[in-house]
């Protein structure tokens, strides 16, 4: 076993709702090793999406602690939490969230803009990770000029791009067909391999749940279980 990279103690997450207060993560104990591949899985409103919103420093907890390969993460600013986020964490949601007026290209680029890698550097770096996901001919077509599956790949190349330690998914095939799916599914296991990214996955789509190594079913905000799945290995091979 590996060191954990993320260890969660005593999670709780509580919104004012109608003056109200709404209890949606009511004590998470969780560790996360490096390497691991991670789904989550719950009926809506379990609070799977604003467990990976916490993990991702997106959301900051009521309670409870966060550490991040030994950063406790509750006790950074703001400024701290964007450069953490920026740096160690890749998203991917349901929807790509690509700038429609900028080439897939220029779209996989913008995380190292903002961090202040030079031109080059950053477009050779953008080109690779297009090529690992299949886009090697499509680097200059703009979203409206690419499929479904295809916009989601770009999202997953600009997640990529920098090397984060952890890669958050929230629904990432979930506005796509079956064998679009599988395909982008298999890349996460790609990555997975060859990177040793860890990589955690909200999904609702039951096949991709079982074929992840590691299963976390949640349920009214804490976890129900906690077990592997089909894919005999929890962790990546370095």
């Amino acid at each position: 076993m590996t060191d954990p990279l993320v260890v969660v103690s005593h999670l709780r997450k509580t919104y004012q709702h109608m003056g109200q207060p709404l209890e949606v993560l009511r004590g998470i104990d969780l560790s996360i090793s490096s390497g691991e591949m991670v789904s989550l899985i719950g009926k809506s409103g379990a609070g799977k999406s604003t467990l990976m919103h916490c993990l991702g420093t997106l959301d900051v907890p009521t309670e409870g602690s966060i550490k991040f390969d030994g950063v406790e993460l509750t006790k950074l600013t703001s400024a701290e939490l964007a450069e953490r986020r920026n740096r160690s964490i890749g998203f991917v949601f349901q929807f790509h969230h690509l700038l429609p007026e900028f080439t897939a290209l220029e779209n996989v680029m913008m995380p190292g803009l903002i961090q202040g890698i030079a031109k080059r550097e950053n477009r050779a770096q953008a080109e690779a990770i297009l090529e690992t996901v299949g886009l090697k001919s499509r680097l200059e077509h703009r979203p409206g000029e690419l499929s479904g599956g295809e916009q989601q790949r770009v999202a997953l190349a600009r997640a990529l791009v920098l090397k984060p330690r952890l890669l958050l998914a929230d629904e990432p095939t979930g506005n796509l067909d079956t064998a679009t799916s599988d395909s982008i599914h298999e890349l996460f296991f790609d990555i997975n391999r060859k990177e040793g990214t860890t990589i955690v996955i909200v999904t609702h789509n039951p096949a991709l749940a079982e074929s992840m190594p590691r299963i976390i079913s949640l349920r009214d905000g804490i976890i129900e279980s906690d077990r592997r799945g089909t894919n005999g290995t929890a962790h990546a091979t370095l």
